[in-house]
């Protein structure tokens, strides 16, 4: 195994792993994974498998005022392919990630996750945990229907 950041040139295989996460909702295009992978402040991290793409995660390091300042970090499209699930690619991608934002000297990592589904006791054994906060979302999109088969993770 392997893991390192993904760049426009890992666009199709990445697509074709997010579908694992999405289902039936339409992903973005290459453009559309390039733009993010090229924008400041923002790492797709990928573990691979004799040379496979097989789980990914996004990291998005943002600006802060508060905490003297230190950037906080959110974690986003978690997901390894179904076939490879339960072999530690979600943890290396995660703990990639984390260690990134840590190094950056971020002060917290946030992420969401749906309420049911085996996503939230991954983000636990990670350490992930509710504190003093309570996460709340608005949309204009709809929401992913949970589906255990779509993700692993699936932030």
């Amino acid at each position: 195994m392997s893991v390192r950041l993904l760049s426009a040139s890992d666009g199709t295989d990445a697509l074709a792993l997010y579908a694992h996460l999405v289902g039936d909702q339409q992903l973005g295009d290459l453009t559309d994974f390039a733009g993010m992978v090229d924008h400041p402040g923002t790492q797709v991290r990928g573990a691979f498998e004799n040379g496979a793409l097989v789980a990914v995660a996004t990291l998005h390091i943002l600006p802060n005022i508060t905490q003297q300042g230190r950037s906080y970090a959110l974690i986003e499209n978690v997901v390894t392919h179904r076939d490879h699930r339960g072999q530690g690619f979600g943890r290396a991608v995660m703990n990639s990630a984390m260690e990134a934002a840590w190094a950056a000297g971020c002060y917290k990592i946030m992420l969401l996750s749906g309420k049911k589904g085996q996503a939230r006791g991954f983000y636990e054994a990670l350490g992930f945990g509710a504190d003093e906060k309570w996460g709340m979302t608005i949309r204009r999109a709809p929401t992913r229907q949970s589906n255990s088969d779509t993700s692993q993770g699936g932030a």
